[in-house]
């Protein structure tokens, strides 16, 4: 799986840069949920599935400790000559770069969603193990009826109803804080962000 989307997101780099590699070109509301769970938290805060860095850029504009990483080495590249006071690596969510109970917040902002349902506990439990008793993760997803596949434009992509991930996040060690839903407009997909706390 990893491997697909390295290649698929590598192909499409330059125009998914173009299309969302700001801050400027993230919906309002999620740029302000992200801010209040992750710009408070004390310790170091992990984006994982960076992309351009531009998330990572926008917590460190708060006074954040925050470093990103992603399997894509042209987001890597860019996020490294864009935001060169950053830190930028090519890392997986699958083994993440960094000791157990070492950070404080995680941000898996639309990184989950090319992962098939029986991969997802797995990532979630490695965000369990890095993350400190107490720490912060703040998922965004694809919001659905069922857990189903559809043909995202660069590589299939999961649609989650909200309670499932719940649930998901529940069995792997997370208490819900707060949830937020969004219908389709636009052109857009229905969208969800779930903030939760590592037990």
């Amino acid at each position: 799986m990893v491997e697909g989307v390295r290649r698929a997101y590598g192909v499409q780099a330059e125009r998914y840069i173009e299309l969302f590699g700001a801050t400027g070109q993230v919906h309002v509301e999620d740029l302000a949920f992200i801010t209040q769970h992750l710009s408070v938290r004390p310790g170091a805060v992990l984006d994982v599935g960076c992309g351009p860095g531009h998330l990572t850029e926008h917590l460190r504009s708060l006074g954040v400790d925050a470093s990103g990483i992603d399997v894509v080495p042209e987001f890597v590249e860019h996020a490294r000559a864009t935001h060169p006071n950053g830190s930028y690596a090519l890392a997986s969510m699958d083994q993440l770069p960094v000791p157990g109970h070492s950070v404080g917040g995680i941000l898996a902002w639309y990184s989950l969603i090319h992962m098939p349902p029986r991969a997802l506990h797995g990532a979630l439990g490695e965000f369990r193990r890095a993350l400190v008793p107490g720490g912060t993760l703040v998922a965004g997803f694809f919001d659905g009826e069922h857990v189903a596949p559809f043909e995202h434009k660069v590589v299939t992509a999961w649609f989650w109803p909200v309670d499932e991930f719940a649930a998901r996040l529940r069995a792997a060690g997370f208490t819900e804080v707060e949830r937020r839903q969004r219908p389709a407009e636009h052109g857009q997909r229905r969208h969800a962000a779930i903030a939760a706390i590592a037990n």
